[in-house]
Parts: C-alpha cells; structure tokens; sequence
C-alpha cells in the first residue's frame, strides 16, 4: 500500500494508477485545472445545452438523477437558473425502515423550489434480498443499490425520449477510477464501468427466488439500447472551476439543505454532508476503510489538500481520528432489517478484511498496520 506524494489517496483504490514519480490521477488531474480556458469550456456545455434542447421530446431538455444531497441539488439549480433549462428530476427512493426523514425532507425541499420530480421505487422485497445477498457475497449491501441508483436515471431517460442527462463529478478526473474515463472529460457514457457497476453485470443478482423480468430497475442500459436513444450523459462537474464537497456543501445548505448533526466518530464524517438520505451507507464506508485502508474522510482531505484548505499533515490528523469510524446503532438497524444478529455482521466482515493491511489486537478490534501518509 502506497500513498500519493501529494495528497492522501492510496494505491489501493480500485481502478486508480499512480504516475512514475507516485502522483495520484487526482492530483495530476487538478493540476491541469491551473490552465485550463474556462471560456472555451462554457462554449462545449452550450454546446450540450443545445443539443438537448434539440432533443425535447417531453417538454423536459434534460434528466437529472437526485437524492436531495449536496452534489444533486447544486446541478439542479445551476440548470434551471444559469443553463436556463428545463430539467425533471429523477429521485431513487429508499424503502421505508431506510430512507431518513432528513432526506425525505430535502427532496421536498427541492420541489419546493419549483423542480418537477419523479419518485423511482424498486419492489421493497426484492430490495431488501438483493441487499443482503450483496453483503453476504461481497460484503457490500450497496452492490445491487448502486445498480438501481444509476440504472434508474438512464432508464427513465430513454422512457421518456430526454437524451440529455447531466451527472454529477467525474470519478475518473476527480477520485481517481480510470474505467469512468469516456472520450473527454465531460463524456459520462463509460459510467457502466465504474467498480461499483462492474459493467452492469447482473447475472449474480438472479437466483431462484430472483427472476431477471424483477430487475428492469437495477439494469443498466446496453450500449445499444444509449446508442439507439442518443442518449448523452455529461458531467457537470468538469465545467465548474469550484467543484467541491465544501462548495456544493455551501451553495445547498443557503438554499435549505438539511445536513447532520451527529459527531464525526460516529459518522466518519466531520462535516456532516455526505449520504443525507441514509445511514447505512456509513457503515459501508467502514467496511470499505477495512478493506482498502481508505474511507470517506481520505476523499474530503484529499480535495482539501489540493485546493490548498489543509495541509497534508493536518489531513493526516483527521485520518487517523475519524476515518472508517461508525456508530454500532446503524449496524444494529442494518442487522435488524437483513434479519441477522450483529455477532453474525462481524462474523462476515471479518472475513472480508485486508489481513495486509490490518491486524486483530487482542480486545477484538481492527488495527492498522499500514502508518497514514506513509503506507506499508
């Protein structure tokens, strides 16, 4: 395990590649950004916003997948008010025993403000079998969630004839995940084959009790059927000089966004922005941190870093405190939904965790083994 020179990514994120002198693609990337002809990029979103203009079939010029977050609610309004376009909203909804009312409030919050939205809900039951069969084959529940978060968005494009939908960053340039990379920076079309989507594989969702015709909502469009629809999914966040958790964070909150109150140890979390809409994706995080040694605050310090907010010495503080924390009762609401015991929760994450990267102490906990900032 390796980190970069410059900030905190680690080597150990899936689809990254350091650079001969060990500079992540994110650094390498934000440094281009120095140059960069932010003219020359407004001319190619005109360029985009004519096009689906041209395209408006249903009255909307474009799709916009939201939870009510930061990052969805920022698009949503620089559309509507800068872009001067006309989007639908397209909301993946949580069932019930996991959705937050924070996060049914910030979707309110955002039809409030005059955006037309619709509401996707995946049968209940068969959401709650694919959660479970994700966490006990790949120890992420959110492995089959993910294909409906951003399956249901290109889906409802190609229902409703909108081939224009405008996403969020581009994990390629910004986190690092190579296989995001389309033909330029704004190209969203090779969203398929980031890790969580694995290429919109869904063969290992079906089994006996799961038949495919019940998994229209997790099926990511082919290539043929986006091709056949011209449908074009664009990054908003390659246009914008201020993309940023901080700024997205800011810009939302002044326009009513609710974000968390709880503290950072038992969210790993310290800003209390991320994943409004839920709480079981923190955990996740947790188990993401156990097995690649990473988790959500290296991808907060890592922007800092480079936007020069915080040093790499400070982010390193902030790693060693609050990274891969959670709270035990978001595992225990988890463990009561899938139907097992925490015992039985621990007893599979166990299994799963990077021996090389951590060890067992003797009060039953996970200790790195790897030194934040330098590595193995």
């Amino acid at each position: 395990m390796k980190y970069c020179k410059r900030c905190l990514q680690t080597d150990t994120r899936p689809g990254t590649k350091f650079d001969a002198e060990g500079i992540c693609p994110a650094c390498r990337y934000h440094e281009t950004l120095t140059d960069v002809d932010w003219e020359e990029r407004r001319n190619e979103i005109d360029e985009i916003v004519a096009f689906g203009k041209k395209h408006n079939q249903s009255g909307y010029d474009c799709i916009i997948g939201v939870s009510g977050g930061k990052d969805s609610t920022r698009q949503a309004f620089f559309v509507k008010d800068v872009l001067k376009m006309k989007p639908l909203l397209v909301c993946l909804s949580y069932p019930p025993e996991q959705v937050t009312q924070r996060g049914v409030d910030n979707v309110s919050n955002m039809i409030r403000h005059g955006f037309d939205c619709i509401t996707v809900n995946p049968a209940p039951q068969v959401w709650r079998k694919l959660m479970r069969k994700g966490f006990f084959e790949f120890t992420n529940w959110c492995k089959s969630t993910e294909l409906a978060l951003f399956s249901s968005v290109p889906r409802l494009a190609i229902a409703y004839q909108i081939p224009l939908i405008w996403w969020g960053e581009n994990s390629a340039l910004q986190l690092g995940d190579l296989n995001v990379m389309g033909k330029s920076g704004s190209d969203g079309n090779n969203l398929r084959n980031m890790n969580t989507l694995g290429g919109g594989d869904i063969t290992w969702l079906i089994n006996d009790e799961i038949k495919k015709n019940q998994l229209l909502q997790y099926s990511y469009p082919s290539i043929k059927e986006m091709d056949d629809a011209n449908l074009k999914i664009t990054f908003l966040g390659y246009f914008w000089k201020d993309w940023s958790l901080i700024e997205n964070g800011n810009f939302s909150a002044l326009r009513g966004l609710d974000i968390r109150n709880e503290p950072p140890q038992d969210i790993g979390d310290p800003l209390g922005i991320t994943s409004l809409d839920e709480d079981w994706v923190t955990f996740n995080q947790m188990i993401k941190y156990l097995k690649f040694g990473f988790g959500r605050v290296s991808d907060y310090v890592n922007e800092d870093i480079r936007n020069g907010r915080m040093t790499r010495d400070e982010a390193i503080t902030l790693l060693k405190k609050y990274d891969g924390h959670c709270s035990p009762k978001y595992i225990k609401s988890f463990c009561n939904y899938i139907g097992i015991t925490v015992e039985e929760f621990w007893k599979h994450v166990n299994k799963s965790v990077n021996k090389e990267l951590f060890e067992l102490t003797s009060e039953g906990s996970w200790k790195p083994k790897f030194e934040v900032g330098v590595g193995l």
